[in-house]
């Protein structure tokens, strides 16, 4: 049977799809290619240029390959892009997903691993963030993993699609195949270490009001290779049986932007030249994970996610 992973072009679905591959899963890529290039992939791999969207393309691919399972990152992913054009958010990532699910239900496939956000918990009232937290968003990219997430349990109720949500906290680092890269890139680490590598690309730094210790917004980074395991994980847990659940994916920590070029500066031992200005619409002051569900669910236990080894891995595999 084969695992169709949508969005699998992108950074975190490739990844992801390199650890399927190399667990000797069947894999099935399927990526409209607006926000990425067709990568490399590895064998067990196929790929198709289809957008989840495509109701009649999904469910006939569906049926072609035998998909058994879904692991669902396709969708767009700025906070600041969604709030100046939510439409566009709602189209991609709500309606999509309403469209991928019902191709799934249709071929009776039962499992989606869901690429959620922490954005859904907006500005939480209190750190580190556990799953039980109300869900105030507030951006519309936020919003919509809201929306599908309750659109996940729908499915569950009706259809019994059971689903893991995983919140994802900040992304970052690389691995030996894959490096962070957006068009366009709006990720702190990888713009840090081309600003330290290019003068005339000075790093902004949004917002030096809020209220955290040094006035940047503070994030937990998670590094992609300990993001993938979980994907993985949480797989063979709705393969045995396991409920539909929600689960955060952070370190536990949080880190500040000026900790942050800091620790790029360290690493890459030069200076990161930046730029203050306002905060940007939508972003959160803080945002912490408590990870301790997806640890007893899972097993799962972030193994390479400090600060200093997501830079180091990040800066290696940089331009």
């Amino acid at each position: 049977m084969t695992v169709l992973v949508t969005g699998g072009a992108g950074f975190i679905g490739s990844v992801v799809t390199d650890a399927l591959a190399q667990q000797g899963e069947q894999v099935l890529v399927v990526d409209n290619l607006t926000r990425s290039v067709q990568p490399e992939f590895c064998s067990g791999v196929s790929f198709e240029t289809a957008d989840i969207g495509d109701t009649e393309r999904i469910r006939q691919l569906i049926a072609d390959h035998g998909v058994d399972a879904c692991i669902h990152l396709a969708g767009l992913i700025s906070v600041a892009e969604s709030v100046q054009n939510p439409g566009a958010y709602i189209e991609n990532n709500i309606v999509g997903s309403a469209r991928l699910f019902e191709a799934l239900t249709d071929h009776r496939v039962c499992h989606v691993v869901f690429s959620s956000s922490a954005a859904v918990y907006g500005n939480a009232s209190s750190m580190p963030i556990s799953e039980d937290a109300p869900l105030r968003p507030t951006s519309p990219y936020g919003w919509t993993k809201m929306v599908v997430e309750q659109m996940l349990s729908a499915y569950d109720t009706a259809n019994g699609l059971r689903s893991v949500s995983l919140r994802y906290f900040n992304a970052a680092g690389a691995t030996s195949r894959r490096r962070e890269c957006h068009e366009p890139e709006t990720h702190l680490v990888p713009l840090a270490i081309r600003a330290a590598t290019n003068s005339d690309a000075p790093l902004q730094v949004f917002g030096t009001d809020y209220p955290t210790r040094d006035g940047t917004a503070v994030r937990d980074y998670i590094h992609i290779s300990d993001l993938a395991r979980a994907h993985l994980l949480a797989l063979n847990y709705l393969r045995d049986g396991g409920d539909t659940t929600v689960l955060n994916l952070g370190a536990g920590r949080g880190h500040s932007v000026l900790e942050v070029i800091a620790a790029v500066e360290h690493g890459l031992g030069r200076a990161v030249p930046y730029q203050t200005g306002s905060r940007r619409a939508g972003d959160p002051a803080e945002l912490i994970a408590s990870p301790r569900r997806a640890r007893r669910v899972l097993n799962w236990e972030p193994s390479q996610s400090s600060l200093e080894e997501i830079v180091a891995s990040a800066a290696t595999h940089a331009d």
